[in-house]
């Protein structure tokens, strides 16, 4: 069956009020937001959300959904990749997840991840089934694949101890957006360009390889 946001991806007033309740949401939350707001951000009245949506929660759930598969555009040519051709080698491994870790970085880094974030952190903090939802469809699959090639690169771990290892390579681009304005001012610039996006993310790949290695740095 066709998720909400799927099914109302035909409509063009579907689609602005998904967009107008995503930046209601990740402003106030579920709570705080105020669907009259979104209707009017949307150029419509409240009844449109029930009629596409069925009710507040429906569309919250359907901004999810709507989340999901922005992400999941982004990652899944690379992850489908992998999973279509599996390391034969440690270096092999290695490589994949250091893409993995610059693809996640580079989407951290872009304009159009600060909105999808916001709505994804208030979700962190107090999850849903709207965080079920993004959680099955994006994020697990993409963590498992990345453990699964800790797993190679790095045999000697037990299996928590590689879990950690994977958080600990995904915290690494996460705060590029979750800590932007702390990142913007420790790098001296008022917002990262795209010289300073370059810097971070050679520096991420540099932490990166330090992780993942048994022993010197290849």
């Amino acid at each position: 069956m066709a998720t909400l946001a799927e099914s109302s991806q035909a409509s063009p007033l579907a689609q602005r009020l998904i967009d107008a309740a995503i930046d209601q949401f990740a402003e106030a939350g579920f709570a705080g937001a105020s669907t009259r707001q979104i209707a009017r951000a949307s150029g419509t009245n409240m009844s449109s959300i029930t009629y596409h949506f069925g009710s507040k929660e429906g569309l919250y759930l359907a901004c999810a959904d709507y989340i999901a598969e922005q992400i999941g555009a982004v990652h899944r040519p690379l992850h489908e990749h992998i999973r279509r051709n599996p390391p034969a080698d440690i270096d092999t491994a290695r490589t994949y997840l250091l893409a993995l870790m610059e693809n996640f970085a580079r989407f951290m880094l872009a304009p159009q991840s600060e909105r999808l974030s916001q709505f994804i952190a208030r979700e962190q903090q107090r999850p849903t089934e709207a965080f079920e939802r993004i959680y099955a469809r994006v994020m697990a699959p993409v963590l498992e694949t990345a453990l699964d090639l800790v797993t190679i690169v790095r045999p000697s771990l037990d299996e928590d101890a590689r879990r950690a290892l994977v958080m600990n390579c995904i915290g690494m681009a996460l705060v590029l957006r979750l800590a932007r304005a702390c990142v913007s001012r420790v790098m001296q610039v008022e917002d990262i360009d795209s010289a300073t996006a370059e810097a971070l993310i050679a520096s991420l790949r540099r932490s990166a390889l330090t992780l993942l290695s048994e022993g010197p740095i290849p």
